[in-house]
């Protein structure tokens, strides 16, 4: 998939005989799954919602209105564009799509702790993988570590126009790594 493309769920068996999938939603989002949507899959075929029902976890594409035909999708995944995304989903106060983290540098009383590598999504709370900078490695400090993203506790400013995440305490960690 080019980088664009945002991976949000992945179809399974087909439910009952009119074309009917379960879906597997990977996302925080369900409500992009609406009538007239449209879906990349891994199999670069693009997918038109035709219905989706949010109380069984079901979903039916045009021109697969049929059980033979959905057959064809199961285990396919889905993607959206970063765009689609943004037009679809509705985010609150204080939130951020990770593909907007995602490169983001860590500062901490002016220092680059280093840059967001990946975002890892535990029980309790999200974590910020972050590739450590060259010139803290260079002082033996860990190539990587995690950062608890709770706001006002670790983070104490997001700024994804500036690719720049602002933190207290997350130096300790650092070196605690």
């Amino acid at each position: 998939m080019t980088e664009d493309k945002i991976y949000v769920a992945k179809l399974g068996k087909t439910v009952g005989l009119k074309g009917d999938l379960k879906l597997h939603i990977d996302s925080d989002f369900p409500n992009q799954f609406k009538k007239g949507a449209t879906f990349t899959t891994n199999r670069n075929l693009t997918l038109k919602v035709l219905n989706y029902n949010n109380n069984n976890g079901t979903i039916k594409f045009e021109t697969y209105e049929d059980i033979d035909l959905a057959k064809k999708l199961i285990n396919q995944e889905l993607f959206t564009s970063k765009e689609a995304t943004k037009d679809n989903c509705q985010l609150e106060e204080n939130q951020h799509f990770w593909f907007d983290i995602i490169d983001c540098e860590i500062i901490e009383k002016n220092i680059v702790l280093g840059k967001v590598k990946e975002i890892h999504r535990y029980p309790i709370t999200d974590y910020l993988e972050v590739t450590t900078s060259m010139q803290l490695v260079e002082k033996n400090l860990p190539k990587t570590f995690l950062i608890p993203y709770i706001l006002d506790t670790y983070i104490t400013n997001v700024d994804v126009q500036e690719k720049k995440i602002f933190t207290q305490d997350c130096f300790d960690i650092l070196e605690n790594s």
